[in-house]
């Protein structure tokens, strides 16, 4: 077999490769994100909730 023609079914083996690794990086990668953005919003609505200074309200009989 030529030179040429196994360096280049090398390379292609070796992108398949590095693409199916990008491919489960990536799979797993959404979870963390959102996870990551729902604790943060969390984190700042409570927060927002602990500084916000109300008026008290006044029960009336």
């Amino acid at each position: 077999m030529e030179i040429n023609a196994q360096l280049a079914r090398l390379h292609h083996a070796d992108l398949r490769a590095r693409a199916s690794a990008h491919h489960r990086a990536a799979a797993v990668k959404p979870a963390t994100e959102l996870r990551t953005r729902v604790g943060w919003t969390l984190v700042d609505l409570g927060l927002r909730l602990v500084s916000t200074s109300r008026p008290a309200v006044a029960l009336a009989r």
